[in-house]
């Protein structure tokens, strides 16, 4: 197979944010990834995983979960091993949320957000939410299984209105 063809294997999600002002609520934002079986491509998730689940075979890991947006770079890091998900597993979303513990935020109200996926030193996809910052969570990416068993990125920039809990239902939709 030629490796113009060959597929995703192993990609990094990461996210970064600016802390919330002193004197403010903390804004916490979360990776989320949704999978998906064949029998089920757009139904509810087989699993999730986020700051309080991980995948259970062990292939989608979140590496480091911040709840303040401190530190340099990318704070939030997730790891998913496409190419050791089991063959029933065919689609795979990624998204962020943002907790609303404090009262209702929105992308456009913190500083500084972006979530970038890179496979190695590729990177796939890059966002700066500010085509919805008025969402309080959005889908960055989709991967799909294709035919040939090979793991496909789609970007998938949506923002949506909602709660996070409502959001991992909702996200795969």
């Amino acid at each position: 197979m030629s490796t113009l063809n060959k597929g995703i294997e192993k990609v990094e999600v990461t996210l970064k944010w600016d802390p919330s002002p002193i004197g403010t609520p903390d804004n916490d934002l979360d990776i989320v990834a949704a999978t998906y079986t064949a029998d089920a491509p757009h139904g509810e998730p087989a699993y999730l995983v986020h700051f309080d689940s991980r995948s259970p075979d062990g292939t989608i890991t979140l590496n480091r979960d911040s709840r303040t947006g401190q530190g340099f770079g990318f704070d939030e890091i997730m790891t998913l091993e496409l190419d050791r998900l089991a063959e029933n597993y065919t689609r795979v979303i990624v998204g962020v949320a943002i907790q609303q513990g404090e009262g209702r935020k929105v992308f456009g109200d913190i500083a500084n957000t972006a979530v970038r996926i890179r496979e190695g030193y590729t990177d796939l996809v890059e966002h700066d939410f500010t085509e919805i910052a008025g969402a309080t969570a959005a889908t960055v990416a989709e991967f799909t299984r294709d035919e040939a068993g090979q793991w496909r990125i789609h970007p998938a920039l949506r923002g949506f209105d909602t709660d996070p809990n409502a959001f991992t239902s909702e996200m795969g939709h």
